[in-house]
């Protein structure tokens, strides 16, 4: 029993950090075509951002990395440490394990800064559940900055993300409080709470905090779940004592079915 879960908390422990280049490669391309546009305001943004957002979800609707790769420029830079070349690895390897993505993108913001533009965008990522992967099922909410240069992507930052990965037949509903931002040092406190009552039930559950770090996109962390005596985890948490981001994330199992929040922390100066 203990490998089994082990083997199926392993294989979950990818998803969420592998799921945010599908979000941004949609934030990203959506501007890549209106440098032109004056306005500000998603309300006047021109017809070609529209059309060329309907584009950009239906190519990643379709798992096409090819061409949703185009939009980059060859020197793209991301806050995370990633690069063209480890975007493209990512994105097909998070394709090959969750071929019905669906995407939704809203422009929030947007302004010119000298030649290039710099927009804020939100992104809303379903992913329908899988027979063939433990009926494997994902939703996300990516809120990033980037900047275009021509008809290029050259930089890009993750200014919030949560994602909730399930597996099973009855994953456990878990309310999760964890605060976006904290200053170096600082003591937090990090909830997953699960709603439903346990009954004659058990669970089995592990916290885990890790900085960001590009190899972390492709290289799975394991986890060594732990018999819980309460409904949920209760963690206090610490900042370390250098800003940066930290992925934050609640395993928790409980009869058939697992449920995974990962949270992006960020650390800021005091």
């Amino acid at each position: 029993m203990t490998k089994i879960i082990a083997l199926l908390i392993n294989r979950q422990r990818q998803s969420p950090k592998r799921i945010w280049p599908v979000a941004f490669l949609l934030t990203l391309g959506i501007i890549s075509g209106w440098q032109c546009a004056q306005a500000s305001t998603p309300q006047n943004a021109p017809p070609e951002l529209k059309n060329l957002l309907t584009q950009v979800d239906a190519a990643a609707s379709q798992g096409d990395v090819k061409k949703v790769i185009e939009f980059y420029s060859p020197n793209f830079t991301h806050g995370d440490g990633l690069n063209r070349q480890t975007l493209e690895k990512a994105l097909t390897e998070l394709w090959q394990r969750y071929p019905k993505l669906r995407y939704s993108t809203q422009l929030q913001s947007w302004k010119t800064e000298g030649n290039a533009i710099v927009a804020e965008t939100v992104t809303n990522i379903t992913g329908l559940p899988s027979t063939n992967s433990n009926n494997l099922s994902l939703n996300a909410t990516i809120k990033s900055r980037q900047r275009v240069s021509g008809t290029k992507i050259v930089h890009q930052d993750i200014l919030s993300e949560r994602t909730l990965v399930t597996s099973g037949k009855k994953p456990p509903q878990v309310d999760i409080k964890l605060p976006e931002q904290v200053k170096v040092g600082q003591q937090y406190n990090f909830d997953a709470i699960v709603q439903e009552p346990l009954g004659d039930d058990f669970l089995l559950g592990k916290a885990l905090e890790e900085p960001i770090k590009a190899d972390k996109y492709l290289n799975s962390t394991p986890i060594d779940l732990e018999l819980l005596t309460s409904g949920g985890l209760f963690k206090v948490g610490r900042a370390p004592s250098t800003p940066g981001n930290q992925w934050v994330s609640a395993v928790i199992l409980r009869g058939d079915g697992m449920t995974m929040v990962t949270q992006r922390l960020q650390v800021v100066n005091k």
